[in-house]
């Protein structure tokens, strides 16, 4: 006697399991001979560096911690932050004032931006450099009439406030439209809104419109104060004469090696550089919270996958309809 088993009346855990997909990882060989050509040129770099004499890295070493070169490293801080101060606070009255609804207003900070961004700053400099011979004094009194009060212009500080002044009313007119930029970044709808409320412009524009501008602004603030440690190498037309630049050219001068003290300059200005730019990404993370912030890609176990697929295609063929029904139902609930 013999019997015959059915297919259907086969035990729901013979029933195979859906295979995993076996990727293959894309081939970029283009990738691996483009890195290769870049460590062959950086390996070329360093072996001229370290074999070429005409470098003097001795002299390097004897000048990176020179006083001289740290006090001119101080001053070209001091020049850096005293200058973007000032262009901070007039960049941010400009903006302010291209917002307005007054004309005049508008037109005046329209003028200051063209001026100041149409015209060199190295000429800026010189100017500011030579304001005392061009107004020995300065008075205030009555148009085309008498003078009440006059003040006789010197430069005490031996050029250091003309190369303050040049430099921070350059940088406000730069200033001036990223802070404009980043005010009109902000949907006007969310003023309007705090203006319904009751809110007054000041505490509207410090509380909601500051804050989320902030996440535009502060990127290219920081790329304008690097630039501006950067500038400060032009205030010899002033002239000053302490900055980190000078020094260095006098010294190549006394010593007729301009290559190792050029080398010493860019290490100090890569230094302080490198610092403004950790100093910029914390910046921005603090000010990008809630929008920069992606959500971490969730961590996908093998072995957990192959056991719920197994598990869901034993429970497929046990449902009415067979697998093919119960699979398009688990991928449309999947999607």
């Amino acid at each position: 006697m013999t019997m015959t088993v059915h297919k259907a009346d086969a035990p729901a855990s013979t029933a195979s399991a859906p295979e995993l997909i076996k990727a293959v990882p894309v081939r970029h060989p283009g990738r691996w001979v483009g890195a290769a050509v870049i460590v062959l040129l950086l390996a070329l770099a360093v072996q001229s560096l370290a074999t070429n004499p005409n470098f003097h890295w001795e002299t390097v070493a004897l000048y990176i911690l020179d006083v001289n070169v740290v006090r001119g490293v101080g001053w070209t801080l001091l020049l850096t932050v005293l200058s973007m101060i000032l262009a901070i606070v007039l960049a941010v009255v400009l903006a302010f004032m291209r917002q307005s609804d007054n004309p005049i207003f508008r037109w005046s900070a329209w003028a200051w931006v063209w001026f100041f961004r149409g015209t060199p700053v190295y000429t800026q400099l010189i100017f500011w450099g030579l304001v005392t011979v061009l107004y020995p004094t300065v008075s205030l009194g009555v148009p085309f009439g008498p003078a009440l009060v006059t003040w006789v212009l010197e430069d005490p500080t031996r050029g250091f406030l003309p190369a303050v002044i040049g430099l921070g009313l350059n940088e406000s007119a730069y200033l001036a439209e990223i802070f404009r930029a980043g005010l009109k970044s902000v949907d006007k709808g969310q003023m309007e809104a705090a203006e319904a409320l009751g809110m007054h412009r000041g505490k509207i524009m410090r509380r909601i419109i500051l804050p989320q501008a902030m996440r535009v602004i502060v990127p290219p603030t920081g790329n304008e104060t690097i630039g501006m440690l950067k500038t400060t190498s032009l205030v010899l037309a002033v002239p000053f004469t302490l900055d980190l630049t000078f020094v260095t050219n006098s010294l190549a001068n006394k010593t007729y090696l301009p290559i190792p003290l050029l080398i010493v300059a860019a290490l100090w200005y890569l230094l302080v550089t490198s610092i403004l730019m950790v100093g910029q990404h914390f910046i921005e993370k603090h000010y990008g919270k809630g929008v920069d912030n992606l959500a971490p890609a969730a961590v996908v176990n093998p072995a957990a996958t192959k056991a719920a697929a197994a598990g869901l295609g034993s429970a497929a063929d046990t449902m009415p309809g067979g697998p093919t029904v119960a699979g398009k139902d688990i991928e449309e609930s999947g999607r």
